[in-house]
């Protein structure tokens, strides 16, 4: 619970009880004396009254009068991809070699020329999924295997990571032990170390509860790149099979089919893009990704509009390419299998090199197949039964659990007003940029 929002709030309202309330709220959830919580509680109202109305160019936020949860930010649809369009205008043009702008899995800077070939370092961040805050192993696991997933689909050999993590002020020490553990589990199994990282509270005093939060990091080294800009006409698309990891592990956990996470601890991806560099293949490689953000709805999009071309996909190859005992339970809650992250491998190359790849990658033991082609055009088309039907992602992911099912997935009927708004505060923030930093520099 956020005490310092819940006295903002309150003080917002003028609320005469507001110290009463503040003080039952704090003894909900801690075991203190009622005279130590209504401490607390008046030192959080002294605190939230003196940051309550900040002013100056940099105290004041930036309010686009739209909430994070009303346009769907992190919710892999619509409007997180708008949102995170946005957010690449904001940082502007950069010299990086692939940056926020290509609305790629990592970021990509040159660092030097060897032999004749010019040397990357590829730089990724990956949430742990916020509904297994109580399941510290698990998420600790499924992020550090999509943070070095984001490092491989770059055609980069992942060399290091890192973690941070946030625990509010009554989580037990040990889920601080446990969230390592899961990450140091995909670090042995893949022999990529876990370096460094940080550990803090969630809000210091001013959150308490249990909940945790955090996310990890990766380094890689790459030689030939496979970003998703490369993608052409005439390309074919082939995908791996997927178990899932977050999001299917908690659509598991919530709807209490707890057996399917076991589904989602391997490390299959991993061993697929290794053997893809033992056969020396990424540079015959186009693009790749992995089947996470709006599963391949989002995917397809996001290709679509960074390369500027049409995919076509075969709906039947890629069912099946799913592990039976995950559709198995999306299909019986009526979960979209193609709207939530699979953690399959999605490869986009020419047809010549197809063959090359699916053997490689069959002769590690993981299924892979042609799902698709790239043409000329823009958007995504689903083919099914011979039928073709529009491909686009929802307003938000599938929803994976029962409060998720009750949001629903559909656009809000004021989006275009929401997305001037967005707009807005989007260029009203790069502003505030230009101005810091012509201060800063005494222009």
């Amino acid at each position: 619970m956020d005490i310092e929002g819940y006295a903002k709030r309150g003080l917002i309202r003028g609320d005469p009880d507001l110290e009463k309330k503040l003080t039952d709220r704090i003894l909900e959830i801690k075991d203190i004396l009622p005279d130590k919580a209504r401490d607390i509680a008046s030192a959080t109202i002294v605190e939230a009254r003196a940051t309550l109305r900040p002013a100056g160019d940099v105290l004041a936020p930036i309010a686009s009068g739209v909430t994070i949860g009303e346009f769907g930010v992190g919710s892999r649809g619509a409007g997180d991809f708008y949102a995170h369009e946005k957010i690449a205008e904001v940082i502007g043009k950069t010299d990086a070699i692939v940056d926020s702008s290509h609305l790629d899995d990592s970021g990509v800077v040159r660092i030097s020329e060897q032999e004749g070939h010019d040397r990357y370092v590829v730089l990724n961040i990956d949430g742990i999924h916020s509904r297994l805050s109580d399941f510290p192993f698990l998420a600790g696991f499924h992020v550090a295997r999509a943070a070095l997933r984001d490092i491989y689909v770059m055609g980069a050999l992942p060399v290091a990571m890192l973690s941070d993590i946030h625990v509010a002020d009554d989580g037990d020490v040990g889920k601080i032990f446990d969230h390592i553990a899961g990450i140091s589990a995909v670090a042995e199994l893949t022999h990529v170390p876990l370096v460094t990282g940080s550990t803090l509270r969630i809000g210091g005093d001013m959150v308490i509860g249990d909940r945790m939060t955090g996310g990890v990091g990766a380094v890689g080294v790459a030689r030939d790149l496979t970003a998703r800009i490369d993608a052409a006409p005439g390309d074919v698309i082939l995908m791996t099979e997927g178990a899932g990891g977050g999001t299917i592990s908690t659509a598991a956990l919530y709807y209490r089919m707890h057996d399917v996470v076991d589904e989602t601890i391997n490390i299959t991806f991993i061993e697929a893009c290794d053997a893809l560099f033992a056969a020396d293949l990424p540079g015959r490689i186009h693009a790749m990704t992995d089947v996470t953000n709006g599963g391949v709805r989002g995917d397809a999009k996001e290709i679509s509009r960074t390369a500027k071309v049409k995919l076509v996909f075969y709906e039947e190859k890629m069912r099946n390419l799913v592990n039976p005992k995950v559709l198995s339970m999306l299909e019986s809650l009526e979960i979209d299998y193609l709207g939530v992250s699979l953690d399959a491998l999605l490869l986009i190359a020419p047809p010549d090199a197809a063959s090359d790849i699916m053997d490689a990658i069959r002769g590690a033991g993981v299924k892979i197949d042609v799902v698709g082609e790239v043409c000329e055009g823009e958007g995504a088309e689903l083919v099914i039964g011979g039928e073709v039907r529009d491909f686009t992602p929802r307003f938000r992911e599938s929803a994976y659990t029962p409060i998720k099912k009750l949001v629903g997935e559909a656009a809000p009927e004021d989006y275009e007003r929401m997305c001037a708004a967005v707009d807005r505060a989007a260029v009203e923030a790069g502003g505030k940029r230009d101005r810091v930093v012509a201060r800063v520099r005494g222009v």
